[in-house]
């Protein structure tokens, strides 16, 4: 059989369409490769084999008759928060093992229509509510480049299909980082679009007003590719933007020539390995050489980021969590004598230490007494972290940062320890906060050769500006990162 493991996804796509190979033959080759080596990893929680292949048929049977999509028999995998009808779609969450969703949501929709191959749902932290994929319920996920370390969280099976070659592409969701620092941990490309590009319909909510769907891949070009597929006005979703998509990959070969890109200094600070600082100084350069202007620039407000997340995240995941309750779905527990016992008991046993503390952290800040206190005083701080960036794009095109403070860390590390955990979502969340798009690219390795990522930032519905620059900068170094393949 053919391995086809190390091919992108465009190039997947024009195979697919000279008629060099079949939909079936790739799928089948992915399919060989999540048996041998997903055990090693968990990035999948399920995979869906007669299904994918009988998507795989029908793709073949639309490029015979002429369609020409460009992810049309393609292989991909989902988050497993991204509802499928029919499907098992579980949030890696006790309280949903069983659950079977109705109706689909609008991104699988939009990939069905693009004629791709959904291959199974990937691993993630319960809820969403992670920055190490340790807090699934079916179990954590390893990092492909070092199986002693965390794919990163909570899209941390998606980014980790894609290291280890198990699908050239994923759906991930992003909240607080949640695409970018597994992508950066993983060494992938991983995007999160500007709030209300992509429909959140069908993706089981964490926080709504900081909800983002998004693309993993090997690459820039794919990541584009994917987002061109599910981008769009959903009338389904009250937070949808009803903008035009433009052509994404027009945007890829445009370079950086008079592009501004600013270094906020609030981001090149102590705590920062000193080796991603460095692989971050010299993209700046690398593109400074492109014909970039490279300026420094100020987000005085970065400081107060983690401690409005972690009030405003909390509040709305209570809000969105108090359905789970065991009357109309999902886990009951057998060991209740009365209604009030059987939603203690069910919530108690249904759902696991992290998402039952940020539940509490939550329901405090929004209790009588305390929601002016923290709740509303951390939207009006938001509104001055927007307002950072807003302020910072009069005086440049881009900003250009690290994805994350440190490289993957081992598995356990921080585990126990919640206020680590949170602040390695440190350089990602203010992008969830004021809502604007964010990439992260593959910059390199540590010295003991984990995946380094590079962040790039733009101002609402920039993508066009993000792919052009990450696109530039991949083609500096990226034949010589791709080159590289995870241990495992």
């Amino acid at each position: 059989m053919a391995d086809f493991s190390d091919e992108s996804i465009a190039s997947l796509s024009k195979k697919l369409q000279a008629g060099e190979v079949s939909s079936r033959e790739i799928t089948e080759s992915f399919l060989k490769s999540i048996e041998k080596l997903n055990p090693k990893i968990n990035a999948f929680i399920r995979v869906e084999k007669e299904t994918a292949l009988k998507e795989a048929d029908e793709a073949d049977k639309r490029i015979a008759d002429g369609g020409t999509e460009k992810l049309l028999g393609i292989p991909l995998g989902i988050k497993d928060l991204i509802v499928i009808k029919d499907g098992l779609t579980t949030c890696g969450s006790k309280i949903l093992e069983n659950f079977k969703s109705p109706y689909s949501a609008t991104v699988i929709e939009k990939l069905r229509e693009a004629g791709a191959v959904l291959l199974g749902k990937t691993n993630m932290d319960e809820f969403a509510m992670g920055s190490s994929n340790e807090t699934s319920y079916f179990g954590r996920c390893k990092n492909p480049w070092n199986l002693d370390t965390v794919p990163g969280g909570s899209s941390g099976g998606s980014a980790a299909a894609v290291a280890a070659r198990l699908c050239p592409g994923t759906l991930g969701s992003d909240t607080g980082g949640s695409i970018r620092q597994p992508a950066a941990f993983c060494g992938v490309a991983g995007l999160k679009p500007t709030y209300g590009r992509v429909s959140r319909f069908g993706l089981i909510a964490f926080a709504s007003s900081l909800d983002q769907i998004g693309p993993f891949a090997r690459n820039v070009e794919d990541c584009a590719l994917i987002l061109q597929a599910i981008a769009g006005y959903d009338s389904m979703d009250s937070t949808s933007a009803d903008i035009p998509v433009p052509d994404y990959s027009k945007s890829l070969d445009e370079g950086v020539k008079g592009t501004v890109i600013g270094l906020p200094k609030e981001y090149f600070v102590g705590g920062v390995d000193t080796a991603i600082a460095a692989i971050v100084t010299d993209a700046a350069k690398k593109l400074e050489n492109e014909g970039a202007k490279i300026e420094e620039v100020s987000l005085p407000h970065t400081k107060y980021a983690v401690a409005v997340y972690y009030v405003i995240a909390p509040a709305e995941a209570s809000s969105n969590l108090s359905r789970y309750d065991g009357v109309k779905y999902g886990f009951r527990s057998d060991n209740a004598s009365s209604l009030s016992e059987m939603y203690l008991n069910t919530r108690t046993e249904g759902f696991g230490a992290e998402v039952k503390r940020r539940i509490m952290l939550g329901t405090y800040a929004l209790s009588s007494g305390y929601y002016d206190a923290y709740y509303l005083k951390a939207q009006k701080v938001r509104t001055l972290i927007t307002n950072d960036f807003k302020e910072a794009f009069k005086k440049c095109d881009l900003l250009l940062t690290p994805t994350t403070p440190t490289a993957a860390f081992n598995i356990g590390e921080k585990i126990d320890d919640p206020l680590q955990m949170y602040l390695n979502d440190i350089f990602t969340i203010s992008a969830n906060l004021s809502g604007i798009p964010a990439i992260s690219v593959q910059g390199g390795f540590t010295p003991s050769g984990l995946p380094v990522g590079v962040q790039l930032l733009a101002p609402h519905f920039g993508e066009p500006a993000l792919f052009s620059a990450a696109s530039a900068y991949e083609k500096l170094h990226g034949a010589e990162l791709s080159a590289k393949k995870p241990a495992v």
